[in-house]
């Protein structure tokens, strides 16, 4: 029976001042996401599994809650929602028209270990654009992203920007195993330089290929980055997909978050579905990523539909973590609050007052008096 009393592991309640908090940080970011034209979307809490199979390239089956329906079908509670909009895109939106520029909220569910504090329930804030392959809806995302962390409080943050199809060309190249891409990818992700050096020397390379695996995990900085890039690599798609960096960091200027944005070509992102531009926004008082995103152009064919795409989702938990460990100071919206009590003998006239005042606006509390 005490079990009735707490919540299970990876799960908590938010009340009083912290869900007023978590609560007007949504209002201020889904504010924002409505002044470049995005439209409020909601899919449904639990999918059928094949929305996140492995051919997705999303959570790993042993990390889903799965259960059945009735007729047999495994459904699991969403661990990430581009799936389900690109799934919901696919199904309803006219995308080879005109773009579908889509936000959401909601909570997303991942049964992992929790041995690092993390929750397995979060609540996610995010877009997706859908439609539009260009250089310019990149950049209005990165803007985006820094203008709804502005909004949420935070003026210190990072936004660290890769490009997957860089890594990819020279894969191509390589020609490795899959086992031998995957442990590359875990290297170059904890940036071991020590462990590519020896991994990609075990594979007899050209100089110039060993030499680009070499320098991935050092390749993060300012704009420097992405001409240090180029000069590693004759691979022409590796080289188009730099100057696209190029070209995005360009258009992003126009917005003045330019600041905001750094380069790092060795972040690969554990979701196997991202095909371009990806990104993840870092701020001090928190060691997770507080925003994650990218282009994901092929994922729509798997529900049916091929269209480009890119998108982007805020961790609201690791926001407000950041914003309470920085001190940043709580504002909330500015409310008149009226307090009204009654007795036995005036209570209608009290409550008909409580109506009036309500209906201008004002947040009334009326409780009975104690005399």
């Amino acid at each position: 029976m005490q079990k009735i009393f707490h919540t299970p592991e990876g799960v908590r309640d938010i009340f009083q001042d912290e869900c007023r908090q978590k609560l007007e940080i949504q209002r201020k970011i889904l504010e924002t996401f409505h002044l470049y034209g995005y439209e409020d979307v909601e899919t449904p809490t639990f999918e059928f599994f094949e929305v996140f199979s492995r051919e997705v390239g999303t959570t790993p089956s042993k990390d889903l809650y799965k259960f059945f329906d009735r007729e047999g079908n495994t459904l699991v509670l969403r661990p990430d929602f581009t799936p389900s909009i690109a799934r919901c895109a696919a199904s309803h939106f006219p995308v080879e028209r005109e773009p579908a520029c889509l936000c959401y909220t909601g909570n997303t569910f991942v049964n992992s270990s929790s041995f690092q504090g993390r929750m397995k329930e979060a609540t996610q804030m995010g877009v997706e654009r859908i439609g539009d392959s260009s250089a310019d809806s990149d950049a209005e995302l990165l803007a985006m992203i820094a203008h709804s962390l502005r909004a949420a409080g935070l003026e210190e943050f990072q936004i660290s920007v890769g490009q997957v199809d860089f890594f990819k060309a020279l894969l191509e190249d390589a020609k490795m195993s899959e086992d031998v891409e995957y442990e590359l990818r875990e290297l170059i992700s904890n940036k071991n330089n020590f462990g590519v050096e020896e991994l990609v020397r075990g594979e007899n390379l050209q100089e110039e290929l060993e030499n680009a695996f070499f320098q991935l995990p050092y390749l993060f900085g300012g704009e420097e980055v992405l001409r240090k890039a180029k000069n590693l690599t004759s691979n022409q798609r590796a080289i188009r997909a730099i100057n696209r960096l190029e070209e995005i960091y360009e258009i992003l200027k126009y917005y003045g978050y330019e600041k905001y944005v750094s380069f790092d070509l060795g972040m690969l992102s554990k979701f196997r579905y991202y095909t371009g531009i990806i990104f993840q926004a870092y701020t001090y008082g928190t060691g997770e990523p507080i925003v994650k995103g990218g282009r994901y152009d092929n994922l729509l064919e798997h529900f049916g539909k091929p269209a480009c795409a890119s998108g982007f989702g805020i961790s609201i938990d690791q926001l407000m973590l950041a914003l309470s460990r920085q001190n940043i100071p709580f504002a909330p919206s500015e409310r008149e609050e009226v307090h009204l009590t009654y007795t036995m003998e005036n209570r209608k006239d009290v409550i008909l007052q409580a109506m009036k005042l309500r209906a201008e606006g004002k947040c009334v509390i009326v409780r009975k008096s104690d005399q």
